[in-house]
């Protein structure tokens, strides 16, 4: 079983909300975590030895319900500046093998993330622009001891002529199992065997970000429209809105919603993605729950702002007020 953690949102140079669908030892894709006897008389004559300390992970880097961590969330490559580094972290107590991959994928208007083969429409594959053709990457696979870090080296190799504008791949580091950790379907839901073929479970974990290349200029202008209340699949409160895009650059920043009079935003959410193969992206922020009910009450005015986190770093991509109908 094939589990990957994807997701858009801090640059490299500065560093996929994570979603995930999982699949059978075939490909699909997000996250699902990935453990003797002892030896007897010395273990009852000396303490047990302790388990290494974690690699400290820096902030911006981005993990799964596994133990493979990567820093950053997002690599950006400009003509300028063609190669970046990754950091690729083994959280768990004891070692793993790894495997890097570099795919094309293409984000819906819903923000879903899907591969690039998946679409069957020519037109909606046509808008994405790819980079896996333009990125070479080293290694492809390691042996990684438990708690340690790793730095995966990726080049863009950019053709001359290549059109002004930003590309971008998706880069996913997949756990390798054990090949004696099989498990098979009877195991699994504790059946017996009667004989006949027997299907086998290897869970694979793993975690995608997006490798951006830009060529050149690239432009990029962002809003907030469609905006209603909502309700959570729980019944709680949120705010449905899309976020708008448009020019040769994607959207990458945090939403806030504010009310006046409330010391702090009443709902947030970060690391909102728009891929240039879309106009914009329907997107369901959460109300904090601890918010006074009365600050998005009929009648109240609040104010959305989308922040970018990547070009321009806490410049405000967009901002709209709302009254509550």
């Amino acid at each position: 079983m094939l589990v990957f953690l994807r997701g858009p949102g801090p640059v490299l140079r500065a560093p996929f909300r994570f979603f995930g669908t999982i699949a059978a030892t075939l490909v699909a894709g997000m996250a699902v975590p990935v453990m003797g006897q002892a030896l007897a008389d010395a273990a009852a004559s000396e303490p047990a030895a302790e388990a290494p300390a974690p690699a400290p992970l820096p902030e911006g880097s981005v993990g799964g319900m596994g133990d493979i961590n990567l820093y950053p969330k997002r690599v950006v490559i400009s003509d300028r500046e063609r190669t970046a580094s990754i950091g690729l972290y083994n959280r768990a107590d004891t070692a793993g093998e790894y495997e890097m991959v570099i795919g094309d994928m293409a984000m819906r208007e819903d923000g879903q993330v899907v591969a690039l083969a998946a679409l069957t429409d020519p037109a909606e594959r046509a808008r994405v622009k790819t980079a896996s053709a333009l990125l070479k990457w080293s290694p492809h696979r390691i042996d990684l001891p438990a708690s340690e870090a790793l730095m995966v080296r990726i080049m863009a190799r950019i053709p001359p002529g290549l059109p002004q504008g930003e590309y971008r791949a998706h880069f996913t580091v997949i756990s390798v199992p054990p090949q004696g950790d099989a498990t098979s379907i009877e195991q699994a839901i504790g059946e017996a065997t009667g004989g006949g073929m027997s299907v086998q479970i290897r869970p694979r974990f793993g975690i995608t970000i997006p490798v951006i290349v830009r060529i050149g200029e690239t432009t990029l202008t962002a809003g907030i429209a469609d905006i209603a209340p909502a309700r959570l699949a729980d019944g709680g409160p949120a705010l449905r809105l899309r976020i708008t895009r448009e020019g040769t650059r994607s959207a990458f920043g945090d939403i806030a919603v504010t009310a006046p009079g409330a010391k702090k935003p009443i709902a947030e959410m970060k690391g909102v993605g728009v891929y240039t193969e879309i106009a914009g992206r329907s997107v369901l922020v959460p109300i904090d729950p601890k918010a006074d009910p009365a600050s998005y009450a009929r009648g109240a005015k609040l104010t959305i702002t989308y922040t970018d986190d990547d070009f321009a770093p806490g410049k405000v991509l967009a901002r709209q007020d709302y009254v509550v109908p």
